[in-house]
């Protein structure tokens, strides 16, 4: 939810792309028309809608009211600034069967036993429509590879459970290259019940998850156009493969 700038980076690729095909121009220096005659970019620019409004402020006085009770419970997380979960309390990134049991007793571990801001993962993988409506949408469109953008910290994640995926960091280091982001190893507690995780278990192809920006979240707008800058040549070599 306070990671909504990756919403409007995805959009504004989507935008741009589609200018420049119906132009006969260039996407990150190779043309256009091209790329789209030789890949499909499949974009799900915003997986966690009713959190982003919580945290924009769009949502209503009840629903403000149902989160705020949830974050009762959390009252060292900022409300609604630190809000990361759906408006159930359940965070979407923690909700994939790959290690679901393990991210539960780490997240348990922690405190985050209960529906709030962040970090709970629900009472079983894919309880929640949305985390199951992506699962859904990635089994349909049978996809070479995906990328996850989240926010922040300029680093690139690429590895899941030791699987070796062919092809797969040489990609994510043709993305650290472009971006100038840095490729490291997932931390041991981050490790578990994620998209891109789920992805690489299921079908053995490359995921990866890139994590834009630096600071705290929600990061500010005043970022955009550095974090565009880096994120469009991922994208782009993302399309090649």
């Amino acid at each position: 939810a306070n990671e909504w700038i990756t919403a409007t980076v995805l959009l504004k690729f989507i935008e741009d792309y589609a200018e420049a095909i119906a132009s006969g121009g260039t996407i990150g220096e190779l043309p256009a028309g091209e790329l789209a005659e030789n890949t499909t970019v499949c974009v799900v620019p915003m997986v966690n809608p009713d959190g982003v409004d919580l945290v924009t402020g769009a949502v209503t006085e009840n629903e403000r009211a149902q989160a705020e009770s949830l974050a009762e419970f959390y009252p060292n997380i900022p409300f609604p600034d630190g809000w990361k979960a759906n408006l159930n309390g359940v965070d979407l990134n923690l909700q994939y069967p790959a290690g679901w049991l393990t991210a539960r007793e780490i997240k348990f571990a922690q405190g985050y036993t209960r529906p709030g801001p962040r970090d709970f993962v629900g009472r079983f993988p894919l309880s929640q429509p949305e985390a199951q409506a992506l699962a859904d949408y990635t089994q349909r469109i049978d996809p070479e590879i995906v990328i996850a953008w989240h926010s922040q910290g300029e680093v690139i994640y690429w590895q899941y459970g030791g699987i070796q995926v062919e092809g797969a960091r040489e990609l994510a280091e043709r993305f650290a290259n472009l971006s100038g982001y840095r490729l490291e190893d997932t931390p041991y507690n981050s490790s578990f019940a994620g998209y891109k995780d789920w992805f690489i278990q299921t079908y053995r192809r490359p995921g990866f998850t890139i994590e834009v920006g630096a600071g705290e979240n929600p990061l500010p707008l005043s970022q955009f156009g550095e974090i565009y800058t880096a994120s469009l040549p991922i994208l782009v070599a993302g399309a090649m493969g």
